[in-house]
């Protein structure tokens, strides 16, 4: 099952932020959030006094939609990451950060985290040699993670990796030639590049 489901540039557009959900098209002039740059809806947006709470669940939607999860998994993240010594909600984001599907698209396999949902689901990637399918799946330092030797599909990889616009994160290393991605080691808060204030996500998980 996909993470999203509908009109994908609405919500860069409710969240205020690009969440780079649509690969190429969120980097061209075409990006609905770069022409329409207010939340979507037939009726005149109001600026108001925001809540807390209205605060903290934008933040939480906001991370949500960006790695592209339900509400029950990303609850079931949330308790991990509680069980966790540390900072849960730095301990959130590098679980989220850590999911197979962001890692192949943060090494440039896909060009959005929706195709590298697919390519994981479709049974294209291995870990460590091996074929896995689960999108959710957290890597760990150490592993290896590659394009099972199909022709069309390291074809495909390739041409992404040579047109790959944003940069690979220092907790990765890219080796293009055999198309293949190491985790170096666990990221960090200062390494995850998205924009949230993930106190206000503990805060609203909390409840």
């Amino acid at each position: 099952m996909p993470g999203t489901i509908g009109p994908k540039c609405r919500l860069c557009r409710r969240e205020g932020m690009k969440l780079f959900l649509k690969g190429e098209r969120c980097e061209s002039a075409k990006c609905s959030f770069v022409k329409r740059d207010y939340p979507p809806g037939m009726h005149t947006w109001r600026r108001g006094k925001v809540s807390d709470y209205a605060l903290q669940l934008r933040e939480k939607q906001k991370a949500k939609r960006f790695y592209g999860v339900r509400e029950r998994q990303f609850r079931r993240f949330f308790a991990e990451a509680e069980r966790l010594p540390g900072n849960t909600g730095e301990n959130l984001l590098s679980m989220l950060e850590r999911r197979l599907d962001n890692v192949v698209c943060r090494a440039g396999f896909a060009i959005s985290r929706g195709e590298g949902r697919q390519l994981v689901a479709h049974g294209h990637v291995t870990v460590n040699g091996k074929k896995v399918d689960v999108p959710s799946f957290l890597c760990k330092p150490g592993d290896l993670i590659g394009i099972r030797d199909k022709k069309k599909n390291l074809e495909r990889v390739k041409a992404r990796l040579a047109r790959r616009g944003r940069s690979v994160p220092s907790w990765l290393q890219v080796e293009p030639e055999a198309v293949r991605v190491k985790v170096l080691a666990n990221p960090t808060r200062e390494e995850i590049s998205l924009p949230v204030q993930e106190q206000l996500i503990v805060e609203f998980c909390s409840r």
